[in-house]
């Protein structure tokens, strides 16, 4: 009885254990805000849709398509690294997981709306001032073909750069055509905001700076200079 309890206990201490043999399971981050929050640039009813179906919809995908492959062993920051290794279910749904993490994160209803300290200085050398870099960044939402997202990321050289992708990829991904760490990501699939905006999407990409957090931006910019993540 005794070795049974000593055998029992065990079990328990490994798989407790982070990075141990148990499977990895992907589950939709909580919201710090309410869905009418955004309001009147982001409105309620795409926020819960948005949230609860389409970002519940790529966890649940990503979980049936990890499933008893190796992808089950890994967290979603190794998955985007070295997505090519995987099948395509966690590319498209890894990929609509991560970027929308990031992208409510950096979303709020009390949003500070300039960067200054590094960030501000990295942007004025690389952009020349923040409007261009707002600029920069509208072009790449308004002429990314068909879905996609807008990106400003802190590339290998330790530069900042505005991309863009297709569908759910991202630039931390191995397979993107430019690599980086992503600070900012602005979703312009039209589910984002269609029932707002309909075809006018460069109006809410207008509209977005009124809840896009530069704190929280400041935040991941910090954390992507100090990152042991290292791009090809």
């Amino acid at each position: 009885m005794k070795n049974k309890q000593i055998f029992s206990k065990t079990l328990l201490i490994f798989f407790a254990i982070p990075g141990g043999l148990s499977a990895q399971v992907h589950e939709l981050p909580k919201l710090n805000y309410e869905y009418s929050a955004l309001e009147p640039h982001i409105d309620a009813k795409t926020m819960e849709v948005h949230y609860t179906k389409h970002h519940q919809g790529y966890v649940n995908k990503l979980n049936a398509a990890i499933k008893g492959t190796e992808a089950e062993k890994h967290g979603l920051e190794y998955l985007m690294l070295n997505v090519s290794k995987f099948n395509t279910g966690v590319r498209n749904n890894g990929g609509g997981h991560y970027n929308h993490t990031l992208f409510w994160d950096i979303l709020s209803p009390n949003a500070k709306s300039k960067p200054d300290g590094d960030l501000l200085k990295m942007i004025n050398e690389e952009f020349g001032d923040f409007e261009n870099l707002k600029l920069e960044l509208e072009k790449a939402g308004a002429t990314q073909f068909g879905s996609g997202w807008a990106w400003l990321i802190l590339t290998k050289k330790g530069k900042l750069a505005v991309v863009s992708t297709p569908n759910q990829d991202n630039p931390l991904m191995d397979i993107a055509k430019v690599r980086g760490i992503p600070i900012l990501g602005i979703d312009v699939w039209e589910h984002a905001y269609y029932l707002q905006y309909q075809n006018k999407r460069p109006d809410y990409l207008n509209a977005i700076w009124n809840v896009l957090d530069w704190a929280k931006v400041e935040e991941n910019y910090k954390e992507a200079v100090k990152s042991k993540i290292k791009l090809l």
